[in-house]
């Protein structure tokens, strides 16, 4: 699986350019799936979020809203309860899942309860699109500051790639260059803080940053 790490999605023209490089064709020409999951073990989401999200609402301009050939919705949470059969036809025809922020402890439970993350090995052509949460779960560690779901046992998510994303630099004001590093300093290995106009792209063994913004590499 191709990995296209964001904070805040496909938020400029560097960005999108890094995704139709993997996809291999126009988004106009692309099949998505978009993931609210994360959203759900958020206390920040709820239902009007998810609502903007997946129904074309100001939040899905930078995911769901880029201009796709299709876009259906994959709800992790429902997965167990329809089968690996009827489900996993979706994924592999899909060119890309577009996954959401919120909680990625929340989100890395459900990846692994509903069968996802058992077959992404099967998807290498397939482009992981995340945003925030969305991106944080594929690393080995998000950090205690990072996690809001009340059922965590600890801050590791799936260790897909090997360092760990600090997303919304600058965003917020908890969110500040002085903060990320506190937080790598606890991680304990390799990491970015990225802002929203920055990606990391991950394909094969090949790992990027694409940025019309700030980024800071904190650890290696």
């Amino acid at each position: 699986m191709k990995l296209l790490l964001t904070s805040g999605g496909v938020t400029n023209r560097t960005i999108r350019a890094a995704l139709v490089d993997m996809l291999g064709k126009p988004v106009e020409q692309s099949h998505a799936l978009v993931v609210p999951t994360a959203q759900w073990g958020h206390p920040m989401c709820g239902p009007a979020s998810v609502r903007n999200l997946v129904a074309g609402g100001s939040d899905s301009r930078y995911l769901a809203g880029l201009g796709w050939a299709s876009v259906g919705v994959l709800e992790l949470t429902a997965l167990p309860t329809i089968g690996v059969e009827r489900w996993g036809a979706w994924v592999r025809e899909a060119d890309v899942l577009l996954v959401d922020g919120g909680d990625a402890t929340y989100l890395s439970h459900w990846m692994r309860a509903s069968g996802l993350a058992e077959i992404l090995p099967e998807l290498p052509d397939t482009v992981w699109v995340g945003v925030s949460a969305g991106s944080m779960v594929m690393t080995p560690r998000i950090g205690a500051s990072f996690v809001e779901w009340h059922g965590a046992v600890d801050d590791r998510t799936l260790g897909i790639v090997d360092f760990s994303v600090f997303p919304h630099l600058d965003a917020f004001p908890e969110n500040t260059l002085d903060h990320a590093e506190r937080w790598a300093a606890d991680i304990g290995g390799p990491a970015y803080a990225i802002d929203e106009q920055t990606a990391i792209a991950v394909d094969g063994g090949s790992v990027r940053v694409v940025s019309e913004g700030r980024w800071v590499q904190l650890a290696t």
